[in-house]
């Protein structure tokens, strides 16, 4: 099977890598789901991740945050640094690292709580603010972040799990936002959701690309063509190629890429 180092990838941007992967492999106890995987993340902008169900995207986005430490048996090697630093060393508090790569799930996933509790509850426990009046504005902020403060502004108080589907995604987004992370992780965050909230979403990421750095895993390859900068196409626990999305999707340089891009696979 062809590796990383063996794949010619095209020139792109230079940008400065925020996240960067070397020789990541990760294991579920026998199993082995990801294979010597080596990825830059580019500073403030979008980075799709694509392949076929079970290829390890969403398990390699779990790494960059550490969530795979809450699954029994996993054991991940190789090395990941975020602004040059070793996130997996033994001195990083998981607990700070997720707030700085906040992360967006794939069914909305809101407390039942009311919607200004539901973003409230981040800078709550990690003492971002001083005072209820500060407590207000980081919600307000986060809020109109989202795109969502204008629907919800009279009714903070009602319950978030009463919101529509797309709603409740970007209240989720919200949520992550009011930590003041740097990079937003997003798993599959339109799978569930219609067009129509879709095309809100994704109105969205484009907008948060301004300040933040966002990784999507989707599923869907017109998704990652009309929203991402970069784009690496996972297989079978590796990746296969990474570039320029526009390269990627009109002239990809692996027999692969183009047989899971034109639908042969996957």
């Amino acid at each position: 099977m062809q590796m990383l180092a063996d794949v010619t990838t095209p020139e792109i941007e230079d940008v400065e890598a925020i996240i960067s992967a070397k020789d990541v492999s990760v294991f579920y106890g026998d199993k082995q789901a990801l294979n010597n995987v080596n990825l830059d993340i580019p500073a403030n902008q979008i980075t799709s991740l694509i392949g076929p169900s079970g290829c390890g995207k969403s398990t390699f986005l779990r790494c960059l945050n550490r969530m795979n430490d809450t699954v029994f048996g996993c054991r991940v090697e190789g090395n990941i640094t975020l602004d040059g630093q070793d996130i997996y060393a033994p001195e990083v508090d998981e607990v700070l690292l997720r707030a700085r790569v906040g992360m967006v799930f794939q069914k909305p996933n809101p407390f039942p709580k009311s919607i200004y509790d539901n973003v409230a509850y981040g800078p709550r426990i990690h003492g971002l603010t001083r005072d209820k009046d500060e407590l207000d504005e980081v919600v307000l902020t986060s809020l109109e972040k989202a795109g969502l403060l204008k629907e919800v502004k009279d009714r903070l108080n009602a319950t978030g799990t009463g919101l529509s589907g797309g709603q409740q995604q970007r209240l989720c987004i919200a949520r992550a936002l009011a930590v003041q992370p740097d990079i937003i992780l997003m798993d599959e965050p339109c799978s569930a959701l219609d067009p129509i909230a879709t095309a809100r979403i994704e109105e969205l990421i484009e907008e948060l690309r301004e300040n933040y750095t966002i990784i999507i895993v989707t599923h869907s390859m017109q998704q990652a063509a009309r929203i991402s900068q970069k784009t690496a196409f996972f297989h079978m626990g590796e990746i296969v190629e990474v570039g320029d999305t526009e390269q990627l999707f009109t002239n990809p340089r692996d027999d692969r890429t183009q047989g899971y891009i034109t639908g042969r696979f996957g």
